[in-house]
């Protein structure tokens, strides 16, 4: 029998209290609680947990993203597993909970429910309604995760309509994902049975559907970030927030995760019950987790921290086991065989041209904007030589181009302001949602050969400059790597300050071109059949 005792200032949240006891745990759960009048210098409380990410987006598996996350106090995650379904359908999913099941932390993982996310790109696979059904079936599978297809929802699509009715069928929770939406399509949206959304990006929209019953999750990403902008919403509604990444790249998680947002939210003024509510205890509630919340009975998850300022953690246990000791994971890393869904050839410079008269064309250019998914529609003037459109740097008006990673097709382009490059090209297989390659250069060669990087390996990032291309392989779906994250965490770091040294300023070159084939954040975007409005939901044209 496993039995042992811990002491400290126990953090109560749940009664709002702190106090000095001892945990009692025997085999992985709290058997008491004994208060005492000792003197402790460090605090015990619940571990955090992320109610929304894509651990694909950490381009590590979910067994190494939890080797990373536990050592900044995160024992548990709403994972949604969008990503990998949309390359590889139900088997995705499976590889991602037994991969997740090999280590001791706790992936809570949901039902696909916009795979592919729109008809107006190639995905990999396809979700169904009776996958989803089976899927909502497993104990392992918690909600149905965002229902991005919001005009689905509010026509009342019977494809959308069924699967929000197996999830309410399995009293379980169903995610949204509704950026922008408000007054009666809003109301009629949630009334449909979509409980949180992580998508808000003004204080005013993220306030509207608190007040119409939703719970906001306040998102700080590698790329969306819109802490600064939602926090003041958790003075008021402390019981309706959680606190969410959506899509955290390596080097960033290795930097901190939901500690970062408790942190910061502290010297914001906010009450530290309140924050602690959001960061540990309205996931495990709304989501119907078996984390445990530091009272007796409850399995043995939680932190100790050296104050409750600078939230240093000094250790984490999970199941009554330590996975982290001041800043040094104890979980092992697991073997894993690959598993993927990628036939594409390579390509020529000019598969990337775009053929087009006189001297000057006037085109649609969608600008990119640094730590949001929303882009703006913009126009530019570009030159036209030898007859083709090219970019042109003194605009900061660069080629964008997707190649359909599936089956053999054309290239689609386009053009993109705000990324910067002076020269070269960056690719990735990395492309919300259906993961296609996706590649904004300077020229074709660079594009071209970024690409082919990326295609040799069947996955990964890569950057072409100076007749080199470097690549970072993703054999896991084209998506995540299997090694070690803190060496994945290394190398991204380098293909992101070699990005930045070809003249991006963005935060997050790579995390922000993977958003620019996300059809269903406004205003324009991408996907590997062409430009596409998200205003009016259609394709648009390149040339005006």
């Amino acid at each position: 029998m496993n039995t042992y005792q811990i002491s400290g200032n126990l953090v109560d949240v749940l009664q709002q209290e702190i106090y000095p006891a001892t945990l009692h745990i025997e085999n992985g759960r709290i058997i008491s609680i004994e208060r005492n009048n000792n003197v402790y210098t460090q605090f015990l409380l619940p571990g955090f947990t992320d109610a929304h990410v894509h651990i694909e987006s950490s381009m590590l598996i979910p067994s190494e993203f939890a080797r990373l996350a536990v050592v900044h106090g995160t024992v548990a995650t709403v994972s949604d597993p969008h990503e990998i379904a949309n390359v590889m359908g139900v088997d995705g999913v499976t590889f991602m909970l037994e991969n997740g099941k090999q280590v001791p932390f706790k992936f809570n993982f949901g039902a696909p429910s916009c795979v592919p996310a729109t008809t107006f790109e190639t995905a990999g696979a396809t979700v169904s309604v009776a996958d989803i059904e089976q899927l909502l079936q497993r104990d392992d599978i918690k909600y149905l995760t965002e229902m991005m297809n919001f005009p689905g929802v509010l026509n009342k699509d019977p494809e959308v309509m069924a699967k929000i009715a197996a999830a309410k069928k399995y009293n379980k929770p169903v995610d949204g994902h509704a950026p922008g939406l408000s007054g009666n399509a809003a109301s009629n949206y949630i009334q449909a049975g979509i409980s949180t959304d992580h998508e808000c990006f003004t204080l005013e929209e993220g306030l509207e559907k608190l007040q119409l019953g939703m719970h906001i999750l306040i998102r700080e990403g590698s790329a969306a970030k819109n802490f600064e902008a939602l926090i003041p919403l958790l003075h008021d509604y402390p019981e309706k927030i959680m606190f969410c990444s959506d899509d955290k790249h390596p080097d960033n998680l290795e930097e901190g995760h939901i500690n970062q947002l408790v942190k910061r939210a502290l010297a914001h003024g906010i009450d530290l019950f309140k924050v602690l509510r959001a960061a540990c205890v309205n996931p495990v509630l709304h989501y119907n987790l078996d984390n445990g919340l530091l009272r007796e009975n409850d399995a043995a998850d939680f932190i100790i921290a050296d104050n409750l300022h600078d939230f240093n953690i000094i250790a984490t246990y999970i199941n009554g086991q330590q996975v982290a000791d001041n800043g040094r994971t104890l979980i092992s890393s697991i073997p894993v065989t690959p598993v993927n869904n990628f036939v594409c050839d390579p390509l020529s410079p000019a598969d990337f041209r775009i053929p087009a008269t006189g001297n000057s064309a006037k085109v649609n250019v969608i600008e990119a904007m640094d730590g949001q998914l929303i882009t703006n529609a913009i126009t530019a003037t570009l030159p036209v030589t030898d007859g083709a459109l090219l970019s042109d740097t003194t605009q900061d008006v660069l080629k964008l181009a997707v190649v359909n990673r599936y089956r053999k097709a054309p290239v689609a382009t386009a053009f993109i302001r705000s990324f910067g490059l002076k020269s070269g090209a960056i690719a990735s297989s990395v492309a919300h949602d259906s993961h296609n390659i996706i590649a904004v250069g300077t020229d074709d060669a660079s594009l071209c050969a970024a690409i082919n990087g990326v295609i040799t390996h069947q996955g990964g990032i890569s950057i072409a400059s100076d007749n080199d291309v470097q690549v970072l392989p993703l054999p896991v779906a084209g998506l995540m790597s299997n090694l070690d994250g803190y060496t994945i965490s290394k190398q991204y770091s380098h293909f992101d300050q070699a990005a930045k040294k070809l003249g991006s300023a963005l935060a997050s070159p790579y995390m922000t071109l993977s958003f620019m084939a996300l059809l269903v954040i406004p205003h324009l975007k991408l996907s590997d059949m062409g430009l596409f409005d998200g205003d009016k939901f259609a394709f648009t044209n390149t040339m005006i």
